[in-house]
Formats: structure tokens, C-alpha cells, sequence
């Protein structure tokens, strides 16, 4: 091997080795996302408002309020095509809402726009409602007890409007068990 390629491997291999330690200690050093109902609304709290526009095909729909779904256990999960927990989580959410169908409304807000989200929940074969919206979802999240606007993030509301159940991250069947029994 010539000098100069024994030259050029030696200075990749310590930018590299600079790129990765730079990284680490960005990871390690990085701040803590605000706890989920610290900030905006928690568990005990009644939910706050929600109005965003339904999903209608592949354009957002009339705007809409979760007062249409007054008196009746909801499970919001706020979420994006482009999140990859939000995508492994929905197979979990549409099997929740069949089999909950008399009992529970299982309602998704996308982080997204309206293309994106119908062409996604079409292949995917969502049937529960699905709204839609971008910044104003942001918004909400906050509102709801979600400062960071991290996705995916479920809360549980019961049939007289408390919030009995937030969680920031990607669902699990135990999860959603253990929410259920507080309100079933």
C-alpha cells in the first residue's frame, strides 16, 4: 500500500472515530423530554379541547370537535406516517377498536398531511376515525400533556371526559390492558 492511501485510511479513521465520539457524548448529554402531564393537561384533569379536521379519502374533511364523541370512553393516539412506533402500533390500535367497537371510540390525529395519511391508513386498513392536521397537532399534543410533541402518544379519556391514562412511546397489548381495566 502507498503512503499517501495509508495516509488518507489513518485521517478517515479518526473522523470517524471523531464523528462517533461526538455523537455519543450528544446522546448522553442530551436533555430529558418534559414528562408526559406535568405540562398541560394530566391524569384526574378533564381533557381539554380537540378540533381537527377528519380525514376524507386523501383531503382533510370538515373540521371536527371530540365533543361528537361526548359520553363514550376515547382512546386518542397522536401520531405521523413518518414515525416508525406510531407505524408498528396501529395494527395494535385497529384490533383494540374491533374488538372494543360497542365500548370504545379509538380515534388517531396524524401529524401529517391529509395525502399522506389516507393513502398510509388505506393500505393499511384502518377503519377507526382518523384526523388530521400539522403544527395544530403539535399544539394539541401540548395541551393534552405532551409539551415535547414526542410520537406516538395515547391518552385514555373516560365516558364522563377525565383523563385516566397518558402514555408517551409506542404502545403495547399490555399497555393498552392495563389502561382498559381503569375505565372496563
Amino acid at each position: 500500500m502507498s503512503g499517501v492511501v495509508k495516509s488518507a485510511i489513518k485521517w478517515l479513521g479518526i473522523g470517524l472515530l471523531g464523528v462517533s465520539l461526538g455523537a455519543s457524548l450528544a446522546y448522553v448529554t442530551r436533555p430529558e423530554p418534559p414528562k408526559v402531564g406535568v405540562e398541560g393537561a394530566g391524569v384526574g384533569a378533564p381533557h381539554p379541547p380537540l378540533v381537527h379536521a377528519r380525514l376524507d379519502g386523501n383531503l382533510a374533511g370538515e373540521r371536527v370537535s371530540l365533543e361528537v364523541y361526548a359520553g363514550q370512553p376515547r382512546l386518542i393516539n397522536f401520531w405521523a406516517t413518518w414515525c416508525a412506533p406510531c407505524r408498528r402500533e396501529m395494527p395494535l390500535l385497529q384490533a383494540t377498536h374491533e374488538a372494543y367497537a360497542d365500548r370504545l371510540v379509538v380515534l388517531g390525529v396524524a401529524m401529517d398531511t391529509p395525502e399522506a395519511v389516507g393513502q398510509f391508513v388505506a393500505d393499511l386498513g384502518i377503519s377507526y376515525p382518523i384526523w388530521v392536521g400539522e403544527i395544530d397537532v403539535s399544539e394539541s399534543q401540548a395541551r393534552w400533556g405532551n409539551p415535547a410533541g414526542a410520537l406516538p402518544y395515547t391518552v385514555l379519556v373516560d365516558d364522563q371526559g377525565v383523563i385516566r391514562w397518558q402514555h408517551l412511546g409506542e404502545v403495547s397489548q399490555a399497555d393498552l390492558e392495563e389502561a382498559l381495566a381503569l375505565i372496563f
